[in-house]
């Protein structure tokens, strides 16, 4: 659960200091926040969830629009991702 923690952290980080990350960059996060909530979710009761479904693909779509997002909505992205990771690893720890 560390990596996750670690990613996380890297995702508040980009929100923080979303003017210096690149499109591409911003991508690889969002792509990365993707598959992460998969796996997370694939290990908890939601994994069928029709609201988990609706994140993934508006982080799929954030992250092929990456270059015209706003600062704002960037930061918005990211942050959303991170908070659904978090829940989710919490859901997960109290599980164990």
């Amino acid at each position: 659960m560390s990596s996750i923690h670690a990613f996380i952290c890297e995702l508040i980080r980009a929100a923080n200091e979303v003017e210096k990350l690149t499109a591409r960059e911003m991508s690889r996060l969002l792509d990365r926040s993707v598959d992460t909530i998969r796996d997370l979710r694939g290990q908890t009761e939601i994994a069928g969830s029709r609201r988990a479904r609706d994140v993934l693909i508006d982080l799929q779509i954030a992250s092929s629009r990456a270059r015209d997002l706003s600062p704002e909505d960037a930061r918005d992205t990211l942050l959303d991702a991170a908070e659904i990771i978090r829940a989710l690893r919490i859901m997960l720890e109290g599980d164990s």
